[in-house]
């Protein structure tokens, strides 16, 4: 033996190394690529927040096949989203807010041209209706 080399020293170069775990980049499903989607790990269970950000994507215009292998959704249901998310837009755009000042005075005043239009025609009846009480006067 070599007096120059320790018996201790070969025995740590001889043991075998420990391979490293993979480096597993942030949103990516395992055996999946990177893709820069920010919906990885894909869920079980879709949200609506989830399906909500899926649709917008579809509506600011990403293509819809490569949405479909990244998300793991059916094409029909990507399109499903889709047309329920402008259906909602369309819906929340349609409701009035309660506290405008301008449709409440608008609504009043519809409602008093109703009431005025009512007595109105209930007036002309009475005048045009002959009978025992057409000339009669009120008593005071």
């Amino acid at each position: 033996m070599n007096p120059m080399i320790d018996p201790n020293e070969t025995k740590r170069t001889a043991q075998p190394a420990r391979p490293e775990p993979p480096v597993v980049e942030p949103g990516v499903a395992p055996g999946g690529t990177a893709g820069g989607s920010g919906l990885a790990p894909l869920p079980l269970r879709w949200s609506a927040k989830r399906k909500a950000e899926v649709a917008l994507r579809l509506l600011r215009g990403e293509a819809l096949d490569a949405l479909s292998r990244q998300t793991a959704v059916p094409v029909p249901r990507l399109e499903d989203w889709r047309q329920q998310a402008l259906a909602g837009v369309e819906l929340a755009l349609q409701i009035r807010v309660h506290d405008d000042p301008i449709q409440l005075r608008l609504d009043e005043a519809n409602r008093r041209i109703g009431e005025l239009s009512m007595e109105v025609e209930l007036l002309r009846a009475r005048c045009e209706k002959s009978g025992p009480f057409a000339g009669r006067r009120s008593r005071q």
